[in-house]
């Protein structure tokens, strides 16, 4: 068996200038994509090159479903001060919520205070520092990595958060648990859905990769449910048009839908559900199983109708 060997690229061997190069490969979606599995956050463009007074940051995003402020600032060198300055000054000039800084190097005392940053900030500045790589096999084309260096704790940030609330409960704390291990398991299955970061709460947001409709995990814990949603938050007119396929899409899923027109407000929704008690963590891999298969399906009928709609 002949092997090859693996070997790093220098960045600036790829991408010789910061601005006209990098940020440019960077705002394409598959290369936001790549950066958005490997954080958990699902960004979308808003523009490049974004102005702060005099400054400009490099990218200026927001997470899909949610509309959080993204910035992103780059930097093919090692960390300094001036860009630590930089991404305080553009995170408070957007109202920023998720603050992405990518370098070649992160040093040790920048990091420690990415790390400072995100113990001593509330759930509304959230603090990420990316390693930027690239490899190549052989002669191969060159392979992009992200290597997420400091992110924020999100087990303590929830924690602070719901204790300084008076709202810490073992159900949230559950419930947190629940999808950060879903999470994880979607992963290492190797799924293609795009899983962001979790929060104690009932639900977990999916992008169906269409901005009228989302995918929406639920864990009923009072009626001992979990369920799958096909979520569309304001166009009547869409459902409407999804439910003349109704016997199509229902044929396609090998299942029976709750179609949910929900009158008087201005989401619908369509869904399946089981009875589950996540109280029961020895049953989890059993559900997981069951949201993972249930949630590509519907991404992918549903999808299809929506692309046979348009």
């Amino acid at each position: 068996m002949k092997l090859a060997n693996l070997k790093q690229v220098p960045l600036r061997e790829v991408w010789k200038h910061e601005a006209l190069e990098f940020t440019k490969w960077l705002a394409k979606n598959e290369n936001l994509s790549l950066l958005s599995d490997e954080i958990g956050i699902e960004i979308s463009l808003v523009r490049t090159e974004a102005s702060v007074g005099k400054f400009n940051v490099d990218i200026l995003a927001e997470e899909e479903n949610t509309g959080r402020k993204i910035i992103i600032e780059n930097q093919l060198e090692s960390t300094d001060h001036d860009h630590l300055g930089k991404i305080i000054t553009y995170a408070s000039g957007f109202d920023a919520s998720i603050i992405i800084w990518i370098v070649k190097d992160i040093r040790d005392e920048h990091k420690q205070a990415i790390d400072w940053l995100n113990e001593h900030t509330d759930e509304h500045a959230n603090f990420f520092a990316v390693k930027m790589e690239v490899w190549q096999i052989g002669d191969s084309p060159y392979a992009p990595k992200f290597q997420v260096v400091s992110q924020p704790n999100d087990w303590a940030k929830a924690v602070k958060q719901s204790h300084s609330k008076n709202e810490l409960t073992e159900i949230k704390i559950m419930q947190l648990d629940f999808w950060t291990e879903f999470r994880k398991y979607g992963k290492e299955n190797n799924s293609k859905l795009r899983f962001r970061k979790p929060f104690p709460q009932h639900w977990y947001d999916i992008s169906v990769g269409d901005a009228r409709a989302q995918l929406s995990l639920v864990t009923d814990t009072r009626n001992s449910k979990i369920r799958c949603e096909f979520y569309i938050p304001d166009n009547k007119e869409l459902y409407t048009k999804l439910e003349s396929y109704q016997t199509d899409i229902e044929s396609m899923l090998d299942c029976k839908l709750e179609w949910m027109y929900l009158e008087g407000k201005k989401a619908s929704r369509i869904k399946t559900t089981i009875s589950a008690d996540i109280s029961k963590t020895e049953k989890w891999e059993e559900y997981f199983s069951w949201l993972l298969t249930t949630s590509e399906n519907f991404q992918k009928v549903f999808l299809s109708f929506l692309r046979k709609i348009d």
